[in-house]
């Protein structure tokens, strides 16, 4: 059994003010407030790093960054490692979101250690989750895929809701990559279960894209279509900018595969209206991979569909997004049979190993 989701993000007075729930427009009204009228560079930093994961997930990347810094500046004048280590690991989460993932991977690591310094535990783990996922992004799954499971089994020793829906879609997700889509859509829907008994609404959502991903994969687009509807309704109501965008994209790909072309051209164009204005550049790539492949199967010419490839896998190149470079390559196959390469093997069908995950307790 796992516990009711909390936001440990949300520290001291907040904590009492906010929950796992609360749109991102209330916290970041409460934020504001607290960071005005806080009495301590630790009130300081705890109520600048609420500011910062509100600016995130409204997709306000300049607010998130400065607050971000100034969270991490009070609580190093406050001598709080731990706090430290939050603002650190808010400061490595934009950056992943922002496509820096060098950087992201930088924060990250520097918040492990402070947080290990500082004995928080929270701290400590949710600073390795990121960097598990920023791998698993760029899908270097042979790097964390045992991190990732070592921070599952962590989340079931605590019954912490959020990070046991976090590795649990993680792992689906590395398993869907590779085309184990029978165990992803076991784990996606039992991470979407978890959430709704740990009244998570947010990782609820996550992992119904998750579900209605493989759903539609295997030909289920109605459906598909449906929980993506259900999740909608849950971003909005949160105020989450980045999962709605990413929920749009992922009703491109459901569309596209149903051979709906002109509404998935339709649902990419929006989607990456939405990414540009949040400066999000992976799921701007992707968006805009989607419009491509819409476009193509739509009438647009060779040419102009593999001259737009070719920018797409420099683009994923630059950022470092293997799996995405490999949808480039993949499609651009279909287009010129000659050009296909390997399929990728299964996740799990080899040893997979990577570094010792130090313990969090």
């Amino acid at each position: 059994m796992y516990g009711k989701a909390f936001a440990p993000e949300y520290q001291g007075e907040l904590g009492a003010a906010l929950n796992v729930n609360s749109s991102y427009e209330d916290v970041l009204a409460t934020a504001r407030r607290a960071r005005r009228d806080a009495r301590t560079d630790l009130e300081r930093a705890r109520a600048a790093l609420a500011v910062a994961e509100a600016g995130r997930r409204l997709g306000r990347v300049d607010d998130a960054r400065t607050a971000w810094r100034d969270s991490y500046r009070s609580a190093r004048a406050a001598g709080d490692r731990g706090a430290m280590s939050w603002a650190l690991w808010s400061g490595g989460t934009l950056a992943r979101q922002c496509g820096a993932l060098a950087l992201a991977r930088r924060l990250l690591a520097l918040a492990v250690t402070l947080a290990d310094e500082g004995g928080d535990r929270l701290a400590h783990g949710y600073a390795l989750a990121g960097l598990a996922e920023t791998g698993r992004i760029q899908g270097d799954y042979a790097a964390v895929a045992d991190l990732h499971e070592q921070l599952l089994e962590q989340a079931r020793a605590h019954g912490e809701t959020r990070h046991m829906v976090w590795a649990m879609s993680g792992i689906a997700q590395m398993h869907r990559n590779t085309g184990g889509y029978a165990k992803a859509l076991e784990l996606f829907e039992e991470s979407a279960r978890i959430a709704a008994d740990g009244d998570d609404a947010r990782g609820r959502a996550w992992s119904l894209r998750g579900v209605a991903d493989v759903l539609s994969v295997q030909g289920a687009t109605e459906r598909a279509l449906a929980l993506l509807t259900e999740a909608e309704t849950i971003c909005r109501t949160m105020d989450l900018a980045s999962a709605l965008a990413y929920n749009h994209k992922m009703r491109g790909n459901v569309l596209f595969r149903a051979g709906r072309y002109a509404e998935a051209r339709a649902v990419y164009a929006g989607a990456l209206r939405e990414f540009e204005a949040m400066r999000e550049p992976r799921g701007t790539a992707l968006s805009r991979l989607g419009l491509v492949k819409s476009r193509s199967r739509l009438g647009a010419s060779q040419d102009r569909t593999l001259a737009a490839l070719d920018e797409l896998e420099r683009d994923f190149a630059r950022i470092g997004l293997r799996h995405a470079r490999d949808m480039v390559i993949a499609f651009r196959a279909e287009l010129l049979p000659s050009a296909a390469g390997s399929p990728a093997a299964p996740y799990g069908a080899t040893t997979l190993r990577s570094p010792a995950v130090p313990a969090t307790s």
